[in-house]
């Protein structure tokens, strides 16, 4: 290889490892829940006093309107407010929000949820095949939204569609 090629194919590689920890490492936000939106979305103040808006990945909670949505905000709120968390960020949303699992005194918050019956497994976006045993667990103890009469138990995601009509 002579040197000109040797000092491009070096060139790319160096450019190559410079990016490397922004897309191979999870990226993570700590801070303290300021505010809780609905069972589902949050919101923290990091060390820096930035306020960043989080949607609980992979789960999906009954909207306010919905039968048990006060509910789920309040068990959300239970387990987070004013508490320091950690944010294992998966994505952002079209919405700008900061999609993540949520930590809060090394409880899974996102699962926490599900066990509680406060949350579907969002189908369309559930990786953890642990949070579909939650959910089978917690409709068979009729927990939470459970307890609800079945044509109560709409998954948000169907109340939504059936709303835009």
């Amino acid at each position: 290889m002579n040197p000109k090629n040797f000092k491009q194919v070096l060139f790319l590689v160096l450019l190559c490892v410079a990016f490397l920890p922004l897309s191979a490492v999870a990226q993570e936000h700590i801070g303290r829940v300021v505010g809780v939106s609905d069972g589902d979305t949050l919101t923290i103040l990091d060390n820096q006093k930035k306020q960043i808006k989080v949607r609980l990945a992979e789960i999906d909670t009954p909207e306010s309107a919905q039968p048990y949505g006060k509910r789920a905000k309040q068990e959300l709120s239970r387990l987070v407010y004013g508490k320091t968390i950690s944010v294992e960020v998966r994505d952002i949303d079209r919405y700008g929000r900061t999609v993540g699992r949520v930590y809060a005194d090394n409880i899974d918050v996102n699962a926490e949820m599900v066990r509680l019956g406060a949350a579907w497994v969002y189908r369309k976006y559930a990786k953890d095949q642990n949070l579909y045993a939650l959910e089978k667990r917690a409709r068979k103890n009729r927990s939470g939204l459970w307890s609800l009469p079945e044509a109560q138990q709409v998954p948000p995601w169907e109340w939504r569609q059936a709303r835009k009509r």
